[in-house]
């Protein structure tokens, strides 16, 4: 039997069996892309994703800072979409760019970081929403405040329902701490990575 009748007979093959790639050589051949194209100006958004407790994350980050943080749930196909649509369509796979966030990120789920020294690109919020997340680092690790107390400070005590809103589309969580606003009567309330997720973080902090 030929070579070429193997392929022929064979029902998975195709490009990539025909022509196997090494992954270690795929992975510098897109580093180097993301590089020629970050010196081009040609990068607009880097992404990658990283292993976190609560599942797979990915952050983006634009040349302003970091802009997204995501979890798995949120379909990351659908994140990087929206991220095209609002902001650029250049949007490539470019882990460097996020290296200092990915440290940051190990440091905090291994207990031995308590807030964040990134720049933050807050382009995904708008209007009340953002004065919001702008405010909700104040809330001290390990501390909770209620959506009433948080709508007190940021000016508008009637905003509860917004407060609300504007941590459940909170785009920087985790970084921007929205699990640390619970309900009034001690009951957690909602959040974008689900209700364990908000659980975790919380007695992570508790137990640093």
């Amino acid at each position: 039997m030929t070579a070429d009748q193997q392929y022929a007979e064979t029902p998975t093959s195709g490009p990539a069996q025909m022509f196997p790639v090494d992954e270690d050589d795929v992975a510098r051949l897109r580093t180097r892309l993301a590089g020629a194209a970050q010196q081009a100006g040609l990068l607009d958004v880097a992404y990658r994703t990283i292993d976190s407790p609560l599942g797979p994350l990915l952050l983006a980050a634009t040349e302003h800072g970091l802009v997204r943080v995501a979890f798995e749930r949120e379909g990351f196909a659908d994140v990087l979409q929206a991220l095209a649509t609002r902001l650029s369509p250049r949007v490539l796979e470019a882990p460097r760019r996020l290296d200092a966030a990915a440290a940051q990120l190990e440091d905090y789920f291994a207990g031995r970081r308590r807030s964040f020294d990134l720049p933050l690109d807050h382009a995904m919020s708008t209007g009340f929403r953002r004065t919001v997340q702008r405010y909700l680092p104040r809330i001290g690790y390990g501390r909770t405040e209620s959506y009433k107390e948080v709508a007190e400070h940021v000016g508008n005590a009637r905003a509860v329902r917004a407060v609300g809103t504007a941590c459940a589309t909170n785009p920087l969580p985790v970084v921007v701490p929205c699990h640390r606003v619970v309900r009034s009567d001690g009951g957690l309330g909602g959040y974008l990575g689900g209700v364990e997720a908000k659980t975790l973080l919380l007695e992570l902090e508790r137990a640093a």
